[in-house]
């Protein structure tokens, strides 16, 4: 299936950066500040550059590689701006890929001011900056209806006898089911059924309904 996404551009970008920027920014101020008190309330009459800076230089390099792992995609001026990383098929992104889209903000950030991923975000089609177009990645905007999507999933969770991932699965086919050709429809539902421990025992002899119905059944809360 071809999947659409609504692309971040410029100003989706710049809006999460500034945000993570200060948030970076305060962390390792903060890991400075509360180390030099610590060492002077300690008694030591030094304040060692490698306890200061190495940590606090290494929270401002890491935060953006280590946190976006840890919120698939996300980083906390992203969500705040709606926006996530993601691959190009519409899949989070992998461990390598975020990697290298860190990397290479060096040469974004080149000269200054990110100066190169913004003329780059503004100039390419998919408004991707170079280490998105070394990772593989693209920047979207979250659907607006990500509550509703939410609350489906936990109902779908709740009531079905299906794993989650194949009942949104057999949830989006039959809310497409009219605009399906019968071909098409019929193939899926089968395929859904069969992973679904429910296969028809001779799919040429069941009509489009019945599949459609026993879709239905197993979505239904279990007995």
């Amino acid at each position: 299936m071809d999947v659409e996404l609504p692309l971040a551009g410029p100003g989706g970008r710049s809006y999460a950066f500034i945000i993570d920027w200060h948030i970076r920014l305060l962390l390792a101020l903060a890991w400075a500040v509360a180390a030099f008190l610590v060492l002077r309330a300690s008694g030591g009459t030094e304040t060692p550059g490698m306890i200061l800076g190495l940590p606090a230089a290494l929270i401002y390099l890491l935060y953006h590689p280590v946190v976006e792992l840890a919120m698939s995609g996300q980083t906390p001026g992203k969500r705040f701006a709606g926006v996530r990383v993601v691959a190009r098929n519409g899949q989070p992104p992998t461990i390598a890929a975020v990697l290298i889209r860190n990397v290479f903000r060096l040469v974004d950030a080149f000269p200054a001011f990110y100066t190169v991923g913004l003329v780059t975000t503004m100039l390419t089609r998919d408004s991707v900056r170079v280490g998105d177009l070394a990772a593989g990645t693209v920047l979207v905007y979250l659907p607006a209806h990500n509550r509703k999507a939410a609350l489906r999933q936990r109902r779908l969770a709740q009531q079905s006898r299906l794993p989650l991932d194949l009942a949104e699965l057999a949830s989006d086919l039959l809310d497409r089911w009219p605009q399906l050709a019968p071909p098409i429809r019929r193939e899926l539902a089968i395929t859904l059924l069969t992973r679904g421990a429910a296969p028809p025992a001779d799919p040429s002899r069941v009509s489009d309904e019945d599949l459609r119905s026993m879709l239905h059944s197993l979505l239904e809360p279990p007995a």
